[in-house]
């Protein structure tokens, strides 16, 4: 069975989140308090995995300005709180076929819903009552007075009571009436629900809260257990002891220590081997469980009786440090695990729900986290999970985003009203923080994507990527050399940005390289860089220093006739406003052709745009046919342009 649709209403800081495509990854995303951890323990209580809350008491979930109207807004009714819908798997649809016959399920979908005051849910089964008699009529194989008695019959109670109605004589018609009558409450929507409830998906659900204990006295869990008063950190070292082959009872009764903890060092090195295939932060630690007597000297209590002990080992340092010392993020992990792996010993039916997973861990821990999820959990079951951190948002599948808001109407300034907590899918919130993960996660997403390639070569901006690209297109067209391709051109935003573009990918072994203009006053920054050593010197050009000048750009490859005819096409400058090399040189006395033409372009009417570097460059790039002539103008840039390709292409091979 696959979750299709939500719907959350009347619970805690949610009126109505409205109804909201659920697909194999879902993560919602949302400010603190914004009603996350309400949606996920709203849903969990559909079908709970463990102890959980199955039921919602008005006083105390109800929201609050609107309890004492409860009946007043809910007159006829309880109020519901949650509605899911659900995709009808294959074998369920089989079962149900098989038993009221395929024409009499109308539908795939099956809604499961769940009421305040309610015990346990009400299902809504696609089924067809009065096919599903007509099946059950077809299968006992009536004759022409026995079919003539229950003909009118179009609910199973109807039914029943007709076939009392003709006495004992007919065994067809009795055997009839006793398929309905051992259906639960009469009912084939009751069958139906028994015969395909264990293949509707239980809600697996944890926090960022959930972490074992650190160490676990085995007098004090009894006694917990009998006050029905287990605090859940004990009770996920009771799992973990499970897994291990053992629990509370063996440790009691004086257990062979020696047996027992060579099954905990199984257990823990198994559990620590999961955590090291997506654990990147620390490579050289590993959890121990030890179990021993209670010394009189520790404190109660752990001064007596069995305890278990569980401890971080470094093996860079060689020391170990008691569990609940270690880093949060990492006893988190080793929980998280350790659930998961005692839910899978008794079924792999759930429907994962993480409340904040990873909270506590570093932005690339929390990577490491997304990673397993899509590797480990996401082939078998369906993951719902809410965060607030930019690293926990799947850059590849915002798709699978859905903003979490609590929403403020504010029709009038002195008396805001609040709409409550809405789940939206289009992720166009009007509040920025709310966005503010999941724009971070794309600003990353797109940085390190401009790092695409093996071989990665910055430029100043955008229009030195149009230039070289179109003076390479040229190239290649006359069966010269242009710029490699394995190259990817990505513009750095300036010489003050190099230097930190490049630190920021020094550890991804990238072959990196800067093509950079140089202006006044910029010779130090540029020996800054060179001392600094991120970069050898052979990847690390300037435009000045390949043209043989004291300063350049991009634009002073170019002839100047070029330039200016460039500059003349895509601003569409006519008669006494065109440009030209004597204009440019007139205009400043700056040795770079772009200064020239923004002094230029000062000096023109108001109607005429200011000077853009990009304009002339978008229009080169869309206009390549200027560079097909035969001229001296057109030879002089490109082989210009080709020098500076072969050092470069020199870099790759």
């Amino acid at each position: 069975m696959k979750l299709t649709h939500i719907r959350i209403q009347n619970f805690k800081s949610i009126l109505d989140t409205g109804k909201i495509s659920i697909g194999e990854l879902c993560c919602l995303v949302g400010k603190n308090e914004a009603g996350k951890t309400a949606t996920l323990t709203a849903l969990q209580s559909i079908r709970p995995f463990g102890e959980a809350q199955t039921t919602f008491d008005v006083t105390q979930d109800y929201p609050r300005r609107f309890a004492t109207r409860y009946k007043e807004r809910h007159p006829n009714t309880d109020a519901v709180v949650v509605e899911t819908w659900w995709e009808i798997s294959e074998p369920a649809f089989q079962i149900l076929a098989d038993e009221f016959g395929e024409e009499a399920i109308t539908s795939r979908e099956l809604k499961i819903s769940k009421y305040y005051n309610q015990e346990g849910t009400t299902w809504s089964l696609p089924i067809n009552e009065q096919l599903a008699i007509e099946h059950a009529i077809v299968a006992q194989r009536l004759n022409a007075v026995e079919k003539k008695a229950v003909e009118k019959a179009t609910t199973v109670t109807e039914l029943i009571h007709l076939v009392k109605e003709q006495g004992g004589t007919y065994e067809k018609l009795k055997a009839l009436s006793k398929q309905f009558e051992e259906y639960r409450n009469h009912s084939v929507f009751a069958r139906g629900i028994d015969l395909i409830s264990d293949l509707v998906p239980k809600f697996f659900y944890t926090s960022h809260y959930d972490r074992m204990s650190g160490q676990l006295s085995a007098q004090k869990i009894f006694q917990d257990q009998q006050h029905h008063r287990v605090d859940p950190g004990d009770e996920i070292f009771m799992n973990f002891l499970r897994l291990a082959g053992t629990n509370l009872e063996e440790l009691n009764r004086s257990p062979r220590y020696e047996e027992l903890n060579a099954k905990c060092e199984a257990a823990s090195a198994d559990i620590t081997d999961q955590i090291f295939q997506y654990w990147s932060q620390n490579k050289y630690l590993e959890v121990q469980v030890q179990l021993n007597e209670g010394r009189p000297e520790d404190p109660a209590p752990f001064n007596a009786g069995a305890v278990a002990r569980a401890r971080v080992y470094n093996k860079l340092h060689r020391a170990s440090v008691p569990f609940s010392e270690r880093s949060a993020g990492f006893v988190w992990f080793f929980s998280f695990l350790v659930q998961f792996a005692m839910m899978r010993r008794q079924t792999n039916n759930v429907i994962i729900l993480l409340d904040e997973p990873g909270l506590t861990l570093h932005g690339k821990a929390q990577e490491d986290l997304l990673r397993y999820i899509e590797k480990e959990l996401l082939p078998s079951h369906q993951v719902i999970y809410s965060t607030h951190s930019p690293f926990m948002v799947p850059p590849k599948r915002l798709a699978d985003c859905r903003v979490v808001e609590d929403v403020v109407k504010l029709t009038d300034s002195t008396r805001p009203e609040s709409l409550g907590t809405k789940i939206t899918e289009d992720v166009m919130s009007t509040d920025k923080d709310t966005l503010f993960p999941l724009q971070g996660a794309l600003g990353y997403s797109v940085t390190q994507s401009l790092f695409m390639g093996e071989n990665s070569l910055l430029v100043e901006g955008p229009s030195d990527i149009l230039y070289l690209q179109a003076f390479s297109n040229e190239l290649e067209r006359r069966g010269r050399k242009g710029l490699s391709p394995k190259w990817i051109m990505c513009p750095a935003g300036g010489i003050d940005n190099i230097k930190p573009f490049v630190s920021l990918f020094h550890g991804n072994h990238l072959n990196v390289a800067v093509l950079s203009d140089q202006g006044q006053g910029e010779k130090g920054k540029i020996e800054r860089i060179r001392q600094s050593e991120i970069l050898t010197g052979e990847r690390f050009y300037t435009i000045s220093e390949l043209l043989d000048r004291s300063e350049a750009d991009i634009e002073d490859i170019m002839h100047p006739e070029l330039f200016c005819e460039i500059i003349n096409n895509a601003y569409k400058l006519e008669s006494n406003h065109k440009i030209t090399p004597e204009k440019l040189r007139e205009a400043d006395g700056s040795l770079r052709q772009v200064k020239q033409a923004e002094a230029y372009f000062r000096c023109l009417p108001t109607r005429v745009p200011e000077y853009s570097h990009y304009r002339p460059a978008d229009w080169l790039i869309r206009n390549p046919d200027i560079l097909e002539r035969e001229s001296q103008v057109i030879d002089d840039t490109l082989n210009k342009v080709e020098k500076i390709f072969s050092i470069y292409n020199n870099i790759i091979s």
